[in-house]
């Protein structure tokens, strides 16, 4: 049924829970660290970030590979990354021949479980990133502003997904900045830890993400961790991305009159006019700015 997936899956379960699945991917020839060395210093340099020393689960996510390490090179840190503390994220590898018919197979499958949920036949801007990490490693906690299904190749890790839309976890309003790009520092206090679900997960395992659920990883002592994620949106997250950018921009309007938007996720009527109204804002700037 499926080229890259195993077994059957809850696809109701697409982006309203956190699931563990089976991939068949594991001795695939592109994720070894050996082809890996040799393909990602092809790629262009605005595709690849990294960083060294062991981060917190409370740093800031997006500045962490803004700013890459001036003493040493993306070579030197894949050929030391077993010993070295250092973290190394590519984005669309795809643009790669080798990760080409990976992505391919990858997106099929994606859109076999849209279309089985019913929230659109086309995966919204679908590609890959990898995941390259030193045993111990941490990716903070955030947010993501798509769905996601990671798959692991290599090495251990621990991943940690809170409940999407829990309030405990990510507040509205912040949600709402993050999704925005107008405040990326999402606050994080290891109180928050008992509301997670906490994955063990090994190679082999595959893992879905549901659009804005709040999570964080933590590598094993063992080992390199290698692994990958395909991103996507479908007709429904997009629904659900436009409502939040709404929520945004009116707050502060809202804000003046003591009054504060209905959070998004709490009603399917209330977010999809939501998003009509962005679209409709966003038209009207784009005319505006000509």
């Amino acid at each position: 049924m499926y080229r890259c997936f195993v077994g059957a899956i809850e696809e109701e379960m697409l982006d309203r829970q956190d699931f563990v699945l089976k991939h068949k991917l594991l001795s695939h020839p592109s994720l070894s660290l050996e082809s890996l060395a040799s393909v990602i210093p092809a790629l262009r340099k605005d595709q690849v970030f990294y960083s060294k020393g062991l981060l917190d689960v409370d740093a800031d996510f997006e500045s962490t590979y803004r700013t890459r390490p001036r003493d040493r090179t993306i070579e030197e840190t894949i050929e030391n990354i077993r010993v070295t503390d250092s973290y190394i994220m590519v984005r669309s590898p795809e643009s790669h021949e080798a990760f080409r018919e990976l992505h391919r197979d990858l997106i099929g499958d994606v859109e076999a479980l849209m279309r089985r949920r019913g929230v659109g036949r086309t995966a919204i801007d679908p590609q890959l990133y990898l995941f390259i990490a030193s045993p111990n490693s941490i990716t903070p906690f955030h947010v993501d502003r798509y769905s996601t299904f990671l798959l692991q190749f290599r090495g251990s890790k621990t991943v940690s997904i809170y409940p999407q839309w829990n309030q405990k976890v990510v507040p509205s309003s912040r949600l709402e900045d993050y999704m925005a790009y107008s405040n990326t520092r999402l606050h994080w206090e290891d109180s928050m830890s008992s509301l997670a679900q906490h994955h063990d997960f090994q190679p082999g395992d595959a893992l879905h993400i549901p659009f804005a659920a709040g999570h964080h990883v933590k590598n094993g002592p063992g080992d390199v961790s290698i692994s990958m994620s395909i991103i996507f949106n479908t007709d429904e997250s997009m629904v659900w991305r436009r409502a939040l950018q709404f929520n945004q921009f009116s707050r502060r309007y809202l804000r003046r009159l003591g009054l504060a938007p209905s959070p998004v996720g709490a009603g399917d009527w209330r977010d999809a006019a939501k998003s009509r109204l962005w679209q409709v804002v966003t038209r009207a700037r784009s005319v505006i700015r000509t």
